[in-house]
């Protein structure tokens, strides 16, 4: 009986620290999961609601920030900008560093309307919308592509109204229609 006390000992304390262990495992995906990030698809709008609150010299000062990688700067001067809580300052800039806004005065909102029916702008970057399904991958980089013109063509696309979404991709880059077609049908899910 003697020889049996020091084994039972040790499962009762094996036994003890895989519980101890499975607790702290589930405390930190309960911790992990109370706040989930913010979809990509509200990064954008989130960054055009943003970038709306500053003025023109501390957009180019914000940007200049962001592009010199020095993002607690960034962050500390939209912060102070905004007045929006610390939180919320770090989302706003980490949205407009995905998602790069052109500064618009108060003016420029009504001409962005009318830009369907006039030549495409073209914007100082390349965006790349790259499609794929199975083993076929196809790709279109343009200067006159950005989200919210790429979230209208794939809008299209999903709704059904696959034409228009071709005629909207060749008219803002440089494939033909039957290219964009083609990228169009991958989009498809």
């Amino acid at each position: 009986m003697e020889s049996l006390v020091v084994p039972v000992l040790i499962l009762l304390a094996v036994a003890a620290g895989v519980t101890l262990v499975a607790r702290a495992i589930s405390r930190r995906k309960a911790s992990a999961g109370a706040e989930p990030p913010a979809p990509a698809a509200n990064s954008a709008d989130l960054a055009r609601t943003a970038a709306a609150k500053l003025s023109e010299d501390e957009h180019r000062r914000l940007y200049a920030l962001i592009a010199q990688g020095q993002a607690m700067a960034a962050i500390k001067l939209y912060y102070e900008v905004s007045g929006d809580g610390l939180r919320a300052s770090r989302d706003a800039v980490g949205a407009l560093a995905a998602h790069p806004q052109p500064y618009r005065g108060t003016e420029a909102a009504p001409a962005e309307v009318e830009d369907d029916d006039d030549e495409p702008q073209r914007f100082p970057y390349r965006y790349r919308a790259i499609a794929s399904k199975g083993d076929v991958t196809r790709e279109v980089s343009s200067n006159m592509l950005n989200d919210e013109i790429y979230g209208r063509i794939r809008t299209l696309a999903r709704n059904g109204d696959t034409e228009a979404a071709a005629t909207a991709l060749t008219r803002h880059s440089d494939i033909s229609l039957k290219q964009a077609r083609e990228f169009i049908e991958l989009l498809d899910e």
